[in-house]
């Protein structure tokens, strides 16, 4: 068995050797190279573009411009597609934009032979604008623009859905309640992933082909289609190696504009490669969210009735539109359950860079905002925030009504302790207790939920192929992508276990190409592991079948008396070898009389989900003067079911981990007042290195997952969701200040710090 063990991945040796191929090492040395024409106001009307010094530039083929591109909308979200419309994602974005929506909207695109004639036609390019007014804070844009940001939203409010439970305006009235109330922000931040966005396109026969840095090919491949106006199936997407994507690349960024790009010169191949500057301004951005909390609570600490408002700014267009400002909403009503809850979201549309999926889908924002409200609550009411916990987070048996998601295990408590224990909870909180000076520690944990996929909201399929090799050994196929997290081992390792064969005889096609690569959602969701399962225990199981029903057939035996184990043909009764898969292929296959390629492929529609659960605890020092938090100890303990790889699970919980780092204590993009981005490079926009956070700390309780194959569940996006809320909860374990605002920089923290006393209000300003 190779489920639960370290194997090595499988991309390892083509990744340290460099070896591996990504979109740009395919790239052809004849490619005509384009670049885009990002607009220069937030909000307005392109009256009119002159392009004809530009078009003087040698080495210059075609310039195309929001003129000249097709008129209907489509949508960009890497969702499943709906055959409901009411279902179906926004369709509000073009190839290029007449009306420009934020400081870097897309204009205008300039096909050369080289970067340097695109460069310096994009400069010769005069654009006339008829500017509008701007909005750039959700609060503030739900108020409205003399001209709507999108016609169809004369507020800017791209949705607003509400999820009550009972009768909170009764409830409130319960007398001896203590109302606990805060607003809690959340910033915009970039995912920053390794690979910038590249996509190469060119026409091969009756097919635009587009190879893509993409976390979901075959859903560009109908994103494409349905932009270009062409039958799906014309359109054929390969997705190579990616250099990480963390949500930005679940969307079609430039996938439709590079599949255009290419029929505006005869198929002839073009490149249009991002650049970094790009990436942060002109892709997606993790929604920055204001969420309101009002909590009425009883003296014993149970809530009476709870209220919850949602605002994420949307940017410029819809992206994943509503979806995740409604899953940050629906938490509230799962972690801590409550009788009596008015739960409101609103996704806003502003004149900023657009928001779209970003690893934890909204839960980081809810968790930042929901977390610390709880120890807020503890701080006011005089509660030990982790007995709080074990007494009010969501038991064991809890069954949610809607996605009917339940928990089979009390597994937020068994989180707890084992994060308790490690930390050394009890001893840390009597040791910081009274503390004075300029430096100060703190302890602090943050709990979480998430859930496995899309079911019930959307459609969750997988499907995979298997084929014998004459060697005995196997090809693997799927929908599912490889993006750096570690899929294709987690998928070999279940594989091999599924049919019987040594992993090493496991051979997975880590590249996708929708004219081949069976059906499959891509990477999103943390849905990979769990997902896949299905269609390679289905899978398997045919194929398993086929393959001792031509051995049983070869060797004249029953095939239910035989079993296959570490790629051979054994007895059942006394385990003996009866021959090898090897023997079977070859004489399958090259059998003058009975020919036979074994193969199997199967779908699987599922209709399940699984929570997965985790906590976090911190340990931080504080230095009051500076405003400024050290990070001495971080731990993240998850129930995400039977682990496939231990060694891999750790791994992607520390990714997690740093990046929830930068959310809470450094990252943030910035604009100036025209809505252009200040801070849109490596250099300044300040992601959390190995010099920003200790030695991070995994634990894991295994518990196994009753509706999955394999006992998993999700692990990519949880990782990320707690640390933040931790850290934070740490600060005031320190201070005794709230912070409601990441990430909790000196600028955040200095006047919080002055306004507590914490600093001398007579210091002299230093000039």
């Amino acid at each position: 068995m190779y489920v639960g063990k370290n194997v090595d991945r499988v991309d390892a040796y083509d990744k340290v050797t460099g070896r591996a191929k990504y979109t740009e090492d395919l790239v052809s040395a004849n490619s005509y190279v384009a670049k885009i024409l990002h607009s220069t106001i937030a909000h307005g009307k392109v009256i009119s573009i002159d392009t004809s010094e530009a078009e003087k530039i040698e080495d210059v083929v075609k310039i195309v411009t929001c003129f000249d591109v097709p008129k209907w909308g489509f949508p960009t979200a890497g969702h499943p597609w709906s055959t409901d419309p009411s279902h179906q994602d926004k369709a509000d974005r073009n190839l290029l934009n007449t009306h420009v929506r934020y400081y870097g909207d897309d204009v205008a695109v300039v096909i050369a032979k080289n970067s340097v004639a695109c460069s310096r036609a994009i400069e010769k390019i005069k654009v006339e604008y008829e500017e509008y007014e701007a909005a750039f804070d959700q609060m503030e844009s739900m108020k409205g623009t003399n001209v709507p940001i999108h016609d169809d939203c004369p507020k800017n409010i791209l949705a607003h859905t509400s999820n009550n439970r009972g009768d909170y305006q009764e409830a409130i009235k319960e007398e001896g309640l203590t109302k606990v109330e805060g607003w809690y922000e959340t910033p915009i931040v970039q995912h920053s992933h390794i690979e910038n966005g590249i996509v190469y396109s060119y026409e091969e026969g009756n097919k635009i082909v587009v190879v893509a840095s993409t976390q979901i090919p075959h859903i560009v491949r109908r994103v494409c289609g349905q932009a270009l106006g062409v039958p799906w199936g014309r359109i054929r997407v390969i997705k190579p190696y990616i250099g990480g994507g963390f949500g930005n690349k679940q969307d079609a960024l430039y996938e439709p504009l590079g599949a255009f790009l290419t029929t505006q010169v005869g198929g002839h191949p073009v490149v249009l490669d991002t650049s970094r500057e790009e990436t942060f301004s002109s892709t997606r951005t993790r929604h920055p969210m204001k969420i309101h909390i009002i909590s009425h609570v009883r003296s014993d600490g149970s809530f009476a009735a709870r209220k919850i408002e949602v605002f994420a700014g949307n940017g410029g267009y819809a992206s994943h539109g509503h979806s995740i400002a409604s899953k940050a909403m629906g938490c509230f009503h799962q972690q801590y359950p409550c009788d009596n809850v008015e739960a409101d979201a609103y996704t806003i549309y502003t004149n900023l860079p657009v928001s779209g999926a970003m690893r934890g889908y909204g839960i980081p924002q809810a968790m930042f905002a929901g977390e610390s409200h709880i120890n807020d609550i503890c701080h006011k009411m005089g509660f030990d925030p982790y007995e709080y916990r074990l007494k009010y987070i969501m038991p064991k048996g809890y069954v949610d009504g809607f996605s009917h998601n339940e928990n089979y295990y009390d597994s937020f408590r068994e989180c707890l302790a084992v994060g308790r224990r490690a930390i050394n909870y009890d001893e840390k909180i009597e040791e910081y207790k009274n503390q004075t000076g300029n430096f100060r520690r703190g302890i602090g944990m943050a709990t979480f939920w998430y859930n496995t996929g899309v079911y019930p909201i959307s459609l969750e399929t997988a499907s995979c192929r298997m084929v014998l090799n004459q060697d005995g050994s196997m090809q693997v196929q799927l929908g599912e992508t490889e993006i750096g997290q570690g899929g294709d081992t987690a998928f070999s390792q279940m594989t091999a276990d599924a049919v019987g064969m040594k992993f090493e005889d496991v051979h997975i096609i880590s590249h996708q190409d929708t004219d081949i690569t069976p059906f499959g959602l891509g990477a999103y969701a943390s849905r990979q592991t769990y997902m896949a399962s299905f269609a390679i225990a289905k899978t398997g199981k045919i194929f398993k079948e086929k393959i001792l029903r031509k051995a049983a057939k070869l060797n004249d035996m029953a095939p239910e008396k035989l079993d296959i184990v570490n790629s051979n043909i054994i007895r059942k009764t006394d385990k003996r070898v009866v021959t090898t898969i090897e023997d079977v292929a070859m004489r399958s296959l090259y059998n003058p009389l009975d020919s036979e390629h074994i193969t199997a492929e199967s779908t699987y529609t599922i209709r399940n989900n699984a929570y997965s659960f985790g906590a976090s605890f911190a340990e931080v020092e504080v230095d009051i003067s500076l405003g400024k938090v050290k990070i001495l100890r971080l731990i993240n303990v998850h129930d995400c079911g039977e682990l496939i790889n231990p060694r891999l699970a750790e791994a992607q919980a520390h990714g997690g981990m740093s990046m929830a780092v930068g959310f809470a204590l450094s990252e943030e993009l910035k604009y100036d007042k025209y809505g252009r981005i200040l801070n849109g490079n490596l250099l300044d926009y300040k992601l959390s290195t190995t010099m920003d956070h200790p030695r991070f700390e995994v634990y894991f309780v295994e518990n196994p997952e009753p509706t999955s194959p394999f006992n998993t569940k999700s692990l990519g996006e949880p990782p990320t969701c707690s640390p933040a809320p931790a850290i934070r909860n740490a600060i005031l374990n320190a201070t005794g200040v709230e912070v409601d605002k990441a990430p909790m920089t000196p600028h955040v923290l200095f006047p919080l710090f002055k306004e507590a006393g914490l600093i001398d209000n007579d210091l002299e300003e230093v000039e």
